[in-house]
């Protein structure tokens, strides 16, 4: 995940990371919070996950539970202060490609026990995980918008799991070169199904439009082109039409406000 957001060569920059369970953990946030990424996933049973003070003397009015018996579960700041010079040189490492982020992770955890600067990227990450999760309970707008970016990120591997019924969808190859091939040949074609039924939708759209209908902004936000339906997985595949050239497309609804739809996030 961090790896795929600086490798980015868009010019769609994104501020915000949304991921499932398994896209977050200590290291992973602090990785983020020193690239200017906010992460904010959707976390299977967070109720049971710990909170952590800022000092031993901090207590809270409201909220004390969270954070366990007084005293304990505190940051430890004299750690990130004294291991932050190798906190930097490693994302430095990582953003100028030197370093792979999994293979930082994955030697940072093996005997993680005797690691400072594993435990330095830990207690960053309990401290903006921390913050993360009393935003995630505080605002109501904020977790409609993660479990809806989380659900959106869940149907495209639906979607992107559907089309690659060969095998079963089960890669069998060993070969790590190859098990990446197919995972980028099936996103490829996911993509490439996903722009073909969202230019499909806008024509019919249009078309509604010029017959009258009302089309607002809050309207498209109920739909999905991750349609079904309409492919034929199992026919035939003609190519003859792959020379001709097809007229420019204007995917632009100007007949739409879209600003209601920031007005209500």
């Amino acid at each position: 995940m961090i790896d795929g957001l600086l490798a980015n060569a868009s010019d769609v920059k994104p501020g915000t990371i949304h991921a499932d369970t398994q896209g977050q953990s200590f290291p992973v946030f602090t990785l983020a919070h020193l690239f200017g990424f906010d992460l904010m996933p959707r976390i299977r049973n967070w109720k049971d996950l710990i909170f952590f003070r800022h000092s031993a003397q901090a207590e809270y009015a409201h909220i004390e539970a969270l954070f366990g018996e007084a005293g304990r579960n505190v940051i430890d700041w004299r750690l990130i202060e004294k291991m932050w010079p190798d906190l930097m040189r490693v994302a430095i490492s990582i953003r100028e490609g030197r370093l792979n982020s999994v293979t930082m992770l994955r030697r940072l955890t093996s005997n993680s026990r005797r690691n400072e600067i594993y435990k330095a990227f830990r207690e960053v990450g309990r401290s903006v995980r921390t913050v993360a999760l009393l935003r995630y309970l505080a605002d109501a707008a904020l977790r409609r918008r993660v479990t809806a970016a989380t659900n959106k990120v869940e149907a495209y591997n639906g979607f992107a799991d559907w089309l690659r019924f060969g095998n079963a969808g089960v890669i069998a190859d060993n070969d790590p070169v190859e098990q990446e091939k197919l995972i980028k040949f099936n996103s490829l074609l996911a993509n490439c199904v996903v722009f073909h039924t969202a230019l499909d939708m806008t024509e019919v759209i249009r078309e509604l439009i010029a017959e009258g209908w009302e089309v607002t902004a809050e309207l498209l936000a109920q739909l999905s082109p991750y349609l079904t339906e309409h492919i034929n997985r199992f026919g035939i595949y003609p190519t003859d039409d792959l020379a001709i050239k097809p007229a420019a497309f204007d995917a632009a609804l100007a007949e739409i406000d879209f600003d209601t739809l920031d007005e209500a996030a």
